[in-house]
């Protein structure tokens, strides 16, 4: 697929099975050209067909409808209410105030809700654009110097960076290899200017080579995070690739590279399992690109390309083994790993409230729950982030829990900015420490792969968890819960203390045993079952954790020590075994 040299390990060969349909679709789409401009003039339907179905995902975008109306629609003889859902790519989460009011602006003149959603990949998503609207909206991106290439699909998606606002040069540095590592993995392939943008057509097999993705690209899904210790505010377990900044004297020097972790599985399989990343080694600076490229070829070639559910990262690493799969990394970028330099993660989440770095300047950190910016009786938050768009001259950096930085403010603008913040509900001082420590996906109405609610119903579960906390004098103290509406794992609730999982409408599986900084999976406690039985088994761990804890223990690590569940040590193995 590529010049890069390529170990012959027969460990790496997959057996001769049939390709899924995925492969076929990529290697027949010209280059994920498809005949996606021919569907958009297709008025008889509000969405896609055929492959163009799958291929607008590599362009950003997800086809859905509006779940809450389908039946409805389906009594009336019409067609799902279908629209895109498109994530845009911004690596590291940081975009200037004028960005975000273009943004803010066909959000509300041009979806369906009229509402921006911030997503845990650090990025905001436009949910509910009919398909008259989809190529204005790249061209309305493309104005404001953003576009959605790679975002989804089978390629290195939107790349995280620690959002940490209190170092301010190292994070400047880190960020910027972050956008690097972006740009440096995006497809070759100029379908998204020839389709969006009215681009020269310019295909043809001579001048349109993907040296790292290759002509099918990846076998599947790929992600990647800049991650600046102690903070684990980004989930790098959560992630195929990571690089850990490894500063001197506060200043960047190399990364800590790691692989493997990704959370998704599927119900009933036990051969999929949520998995932490393994650590491979040190590399300076000047290898950051080429490591990126190897591990990513790497797993271009030897991933499974006929058994979708088996071909993440981590199922590569497990098949082969990270010995086999590091040597081959290092044989691909030409020089060797260094042994991994000393890191550690005290905790994760996102600093709430007023900071100051040490460059001077003052950040505001927003609470946004779920990430979803709309106007709300009496809490009108689009509206008022828009007002501090219009007056701040520093930027907005999306964090990768679902909140927003308000960044780089000077002394002189911090009153101001504070009161608008007030006066448009993003500063409540009612919100309590656990609400700020609680996420989860979209799921209904608009995805389509949801089987229970997560977005709508985390305020109302925080609410009672709240009430439990404090029965048991627990106010100041917090759970990392998570939802997820499905097993794929958008909602991260396989890296949480708590984490529910859609089973069906109602019921959930129940993990336990994560712990405050993101390093542990949780295991499952209790299958299918309702909010109801959830509330009350926690009731009881938490009143128990309350009486019986350790100084500063956290509630998974008391999960863990008092027997209510096993550690999850070594995922592929033991994910499964009984509580």
């Amino acid at each position: 697929m590529s010049d890069l040299p390529s170990n012959s390990d027969p460990r790496a060969q997959l057996p001769q099975e049939p390709l899924s349909d995925n492969e076929r679709l990529k290697g027949q789409s010209q280059h994920l050209r498809g005949s996606i401009r021919e569907d958009l003039k297709d008025g008889l339907t509000g969405g896609f067909t055929g492959d163009n179905f799958q291929l607008i995902r590599f362009h950003g975008m997800y086809e859905q409808d509006d779940r809450d109306l389908r039946a409805e629609r389906m009594a009336q003889k019409l067609e799902p209410l279908k629209n895109v859902m498109l994530r845009c790519r911004l690596p590291g989460g940081i975009i200037s105030p004028q960005q975000w009011l273009g943004i803010d602006q066909f959000a509300t003149e041009h979806t369906l809700y009229g509402s921006i959603r911030l997503t845990n990949r650090q990025t905001f998503q436009f949910h509910g654009v009919l398909k008259d609207d989809i190529k204005p909206m790249h061209q309305w991106l493309h104005h404001l110097g953003l576009d959605s290439i790679a975002t989804a699909g089978d390629v290195n998606r939107n790349v995280l960076c620690t959002s940490n606002p209190i170092e301010s040069n190292l994070h400047k540095e880190a960020y910027e290899w972050a956008k690097k590592i972006s740009e440096h993995l995006l497809p070759k392939t100029r379908a998204y200017a020839e389709i969006w943008l009215d681009g020269e057509k310019l295909h043809s097999s001579e001048d349109e080579a993907e040296p790292i993705l290759g002509d099918t690209y990846l076998p599947r899904k790929f992600k990647t995070v800049v991650a600046i210790p102690p903070q684990n505010d980004v989930d790098i377990h959560a992630n195929d690739l990571v690089f850990i900044a490894v500063a001197k004297d506060e200043k960047l020097v190399g990364f800590n590279v790691l692989v493997g972790g990704g959370l998704s599985m599927e119900h009933g399989n036990e051969a999929t399992y949520p998995n932490t990343a393994k650590e491979l080694g040190f590399v300076s600076l000047e290898q950051t690109l080429a490591v990126a490229a190897a591990v990513v070829t790497t797993q271009r070639d030897w991933g499974n390309r006929s058994n979708r559910k088996a071909s993440k990262t981590r199922y590569t690493l497990e098949r082969v083994g990270l010995d086999v799969f590091k040597a081959e990394v290092e044989n691909r970028m030409g020089t060797t790993f260094e042994p991994i330099r000393p890191y550690a993660f005290t905790g994760r989440g996102d600093k709430i409230g007023w900071q100051q770095s040490s460059d001077g300047l003052w950040h505001l950190t927003l609470f946004i729950e779920n990430g979803r910016l709309l106007d709300y009786p009496n809490r009108p938050l689009k509206t008022g982030l828009a007002e501090i768009a219009k007056v701040h001259k520093g930027d907005f950096r999306l964090t990768a829990n679902q909140n927003l930085i308000v960044a780089n403010i000077a002394a002189a603008d911090k009153e101001a900015i504070e009161q608008l913040a007030i006066q448009h509900g993003l500063i409540d001082a009612g919100v309590s420490p656990q609400r700020q420590n609680a996420m989860a996906c979209v799921s209904y109405p608009t995805c389509p792969l949801a089987m229970a609610e997560a977005e709508r119903v985390l305020p109302s579960l925080t609410t009672e968890i709240d009430a439990i906390l404090a029965k048991h004098q627990l106010e100041q103290d917090v759970i990392v819960f998570r939802i997820t509406g499905c097993p794929n794992g958008c909602g991260r609730a396989m890296l949480a203390e708590v984490g529910l999982v859609g089973k069906a409408v109602g019921r959930y599986n129940l993990h336990l045993g994560g712990n405050l900084s993101g390093t542990r999976i949780p295991r499952l406690y209790k299958e299918n079952i309702s909010t109801e039985d959830i509330l009350a088994i926690l009731d009881e761990l938490i009143g128990r954790w309350a009486q019986e804890r350790l100084v500063d223990e956290c509630f998974g690590d008391f999960i863990i020590r008092a027997g209510v569940v096993k550690a999850v040590i070594d995922p592929p193995r033991d994910f499964y075994l009984t509580a």
